[in-house]
């Protein structure tokens, strides 16, 4: 019998964006080819039209449009991508006129996220992603949603759903729905029982490819996948973190961020990021050797916002460090702190200021107590927690952790702080 290696062909793709003013082009089209080349296209070509708006039958012009199908076919052209969401009538509009498939950016971003969700909970949340962006386009967009796991777009959980009517789409989307309410519970219980045992939660957040699970494995052997490519993360990844003043808290990587992601990805995916909502700190990690470090930053800021995390303390982290020869010259804004963590460089500078900036109210000692007292440690343990307790001959001695406003109960019985 012989044995024959089953070969992907790479799809050869084109790339389309129409400048209307709104944002910058030329930095979302290098973007867009990014997320090309990290679902497996090779780009042959980048096309941008200066236009007042978005021409409501093709995207680009006509003319522009002709240009680029007759250069696509000249260059063995497998896939158009549009740098924009594209409706159901403009996607037929431009295949029927390239004879290519077409597909836009939300399409991109679901197929990455297709391929990169391991937890049954991703695959939900990817697949109720995919039902929704083609409910709209079901009577439009046949032949397009037809494609079954031909290429780049055509992936993941829910692709034998293409061809489905409304009604049994609508019928999926509440079933995921319900499924993923279902997991939310279960989440919360485990925030309830975290907050209940005193465990604190840091979140990783920041902009695709920035090195956020680099970070976590760096600090905390985590062996979560690190690679550079986007969304190379998915699903949330938590370890647990020593500070240097004693305490543990629990680090949690969560997925990245794009310019302009869909609201209805963001709504996806908001019980992943629900993580940086109810966490106690928050890290905001960019890539420094970027030139597109503020705008990083200012993606996470937006999208925590629209999350409701305004209370929240937030560090900002520029990572990378490694790649800028002068970093360490710079002038940081206020809470920020300069790292690399491939190299593990700036870790002892990260770990204090997570420490500065996590609630002072805590205190940590080591205490004895009478045998008649040590019903206070019941009482450490409702607010919060105990690490160690020893029976000896002249009492308990506990290694605790309680609230400062409770100094007063226990100050007589310190041995040693922390």
């Amino acid at each position: 019998m012989k044995m024959y290696d089953n070969e992907i062909k790479v799809q050869n793709a084109i790339l389309i964006a129409v400048d209307t003013g709104e944002y910058d082009v030329e930095v979302s089209l290098n973007e867009l080819e990014e997320l090309a080349a990290t679902a497996g296209a090779n780009v042959i070509a980048k096309v941008s039209q200066s236009r007042p708006s978005i021409d409501t039958a093709t995207c680009i012009g006509s003319g522009r449009l002709a240009e680029t199908a007759e250069f696509a076919k000249e260059n063995d052209c497998d896939l158009i991508i549009f740098d924009c969401e594209l409706t159901a009538s403009q996607i037929r509009n431009i295949e029927d006129i390239t004879g290519i498939p077409v597909i836009d950016r939300t399409m991109l971003i679901l197929d990455i996220f297709a391929q990169r969700a391991l937890s049954k909970e991703g695959k939900l949340q990817v697949e109720l992603a995919q039902q929704k962006y083609r409910l709209p386009r079901l009577m439009g967009i046949g032949n397009s949603l037809s494609r079954l796991g031909g290429g780049i777009g055509t992936r993941g959980p829910g692709e034998t759903q293409l061809e489905v009517d409304r009604r049994h789409i609508r019928r999926r989307i509440s079933a995921l729905t319900e499924q993923l309410e279902e997991l939310k519970k279960r989440r919360e219980q485990m925030r309830v029982r975290r907050k209940k045992d005193g465990v604190t939660c840091v979140a990783i957040v920041g902009y695709t490819n920035v090195g956020k699970s680099t970070l976590l494995n760096a600090l905390t052997d985590a062996g979560v996948l690190a690679q550079n490519k986007l969304f190379a993360t998915l699903d949330p990844t938590s370890r647990a973190l020593e500070l240097p003043d004693g305490r543990s808290v629990m680090l949690i990587d969560t997925v990245g961020l794009v310019r302009r992601l869909p609201h209805h990805l963001v709504e996806a995916f908001k019980s992943t990021l629900e993580e940086a909502v109810h966490a106690d700190l928050i890290l905001n990690v960019c890539d420094i050797s970027s030139g597109e470090a503020d705008e990083q930053i200012k993606v996470t800021q937006e999208l925590l916002s629209s999350l409701g995390v305004e209370e929240t303390p937030v560090l900002t982290v520029y990572n990378k460090a490694d790649k800028v020869p002068y970093a360490a010259d710079y002038v940081f804004p206020k809470n920020s702190v300069l790292i690399s963590a491939k190299n593990k460089d700036g870790f002892d500078k990260l770990l204090e200021a997570i420490a500065e900036n996590l609630s002072p109210s805590q205190y940590r000692a080591k205490l004895l107590l009478p045998y008649d007292k040590g019903g206070l440690l019941s009482v450490i343990r409702e607010t919060g927690k105990v690490f160690s307790e020893e029976y000896t001959e002249n009492g308990i001695e506990a290694d605790v952790l309680f609230e400062k406003k409770m100094l007063y109960m226990f100050e007589e019985y310190i041995l040693l702080d922390k």
